[in-house]
């Protein structure tokens, strides 16, 4: 990597992270790339458990660490925290919950930035860490799947590639953030994706690798997963409302999908051949989820299939769930700004990143 070497900044948005943040933070600090080079800015959304604790030890043991504070709760709030006070010629952001396999994550994020000659890089995020349990080795491999995320997603690329950084853009120069402005913090879903999209609008190239790739932990029940799926449906009707370029068929699917799925149920109570029309259609989709279940289960464990048949109606459900739920907030004239019980937030809040 060429001389000067880049000062980087590792951004951290937290709330409630006492289970990993202290592995999350050694990750960082035990990266193959000059200390006086880099550091390591935690935000935390004012945590009600060991999390700043945790941190401030951290911190007081290495002075590469600031713990920093979101009073406001959301990750997009905490982004910004982060991102004003990083004094990086780069800036990355990562989950405070995320596994890290390798120490060349920022020796590979410099040298890319400078090779590819561009202002942001896309990182591939995926959900298998060496602690996921069988239930979250199913949504992780759902979530790869064809019919488990974003068709114009690449969050999930495995390719080297210059992108769209709206999905997956993590790590930017220091002058995007001057160029585009910072995040909306009335969003506290997708915000990451919003900003992507502004800094794609704006023209400017962003490069995806496996080079930059971290791993999320997927969660670890069906309701957390239909919650955090319900958020995202949120968000991406937010997004749609900001910037209606964003509307695409991929995310309307899961909201036509829902909606039908009440409503047809419904009209077929009175009329005969609506019930003909809704057995047709959700019998196809059952048929897709099967024959997507059984041959992820063919390669992976016959035990996937039953949890990746649940997982599926799940990630589907609750996108359109979250994204109706918000239109109608929106028609009732009550959608413009986040409620008073969303700004505060929830322990989720400060714990996802966007569909994704």
């Amino acid at each position: 990597m060429s001389e000067p070497v880049p000062f980087i900044s590792v951004v951290i948005p937290i709330r409630n992270e006492e289970r990993f943040i202290a592995q999350t933070i050694t990750y960082v600090l035990e990266q193959d790339y000059p200390s006086d080079r880099m550091e390591v800015l935690v935000v935390d959304g004012e945590s009600d458990d060991r999390t700043v604790e945790i941190v401030r030890k951290i911190a007081e043991q290495d002075s590469r660490v600031r713990l920093l504070n979101n009073p406001k709760r959301l990750s997009s709030a905490a982004r910004n925290v982060g991102a004003k006070a990083a004094r990086g010629d780069i800036v990355t952001f990562i989950d405070g919950h995320t596994y890290i396999d390798n120490n060349q994550l920022l020796r590979n994020t410099a040298r890319l930035m400078l090779e590819k000659k561009v202002d942001a890089l896309s990182r591939p995020q995926f959900l298998e860490t060496p602690e996921n349990t069988d239930f979250q080795k199913a949504v992780a491999l759902a979530r790869r799947s064809t019919i488990g995320h974003g068709l114009d997603s690449t969050i999930y690329t495995d390719r080297d590639a210059y992108v769209n950084p709206t999905s997956s853009g993590a790590t930017y120069r220091r002058e995007v953030f001057e160029a585009v402005g910072y995040y909306d913090e009335r969003f506290d879903a997708c915000e990451d994706v919003e900003f992507n999209y502004r800094v794609h609008l704006s023209g400017r190239q962003a490069f995806t690798s496996l080079k930059v790739a971290v791993y999320y932990y997927p969660r670890e029940n069906i309701t957390r997963l239909f919650h955090q799926m319900k958020r995202y449906g949120i968000g991406r009707l937010r997004l749609a409302r900001k910037h209606p370029g964003t509307l695409a068929p991929g995310t309307l699917i899961p909201a036509m999908f829902t909606a039908g799925l009440f409503v047809l149920a419904f009209l077929s109570l009175l009329l005969p051949h609506v019930g003909w029309f809704f057995l047709g259609t959700y019998g196809l989709y059952a048929l897709m989820i099967f024959l997507s279940s059984a041959s992820i289960a063919g390669k992976h464990g016959s035990h996937f299939l039953p949890k990746l048949l649940t997982i599926y109606p799940t990630i589907h459900i609750g996108l359109g769930w979250g994204f109706l739920s918000e239109l109608f907030r929106t028609l009732a004239g009550r959608g413009a700004d986040m409620s008073s019980a969303e700004r505060a937030g929830s322990t989720d809040t400060m714990k996802e990143q966007a569909v994704k």
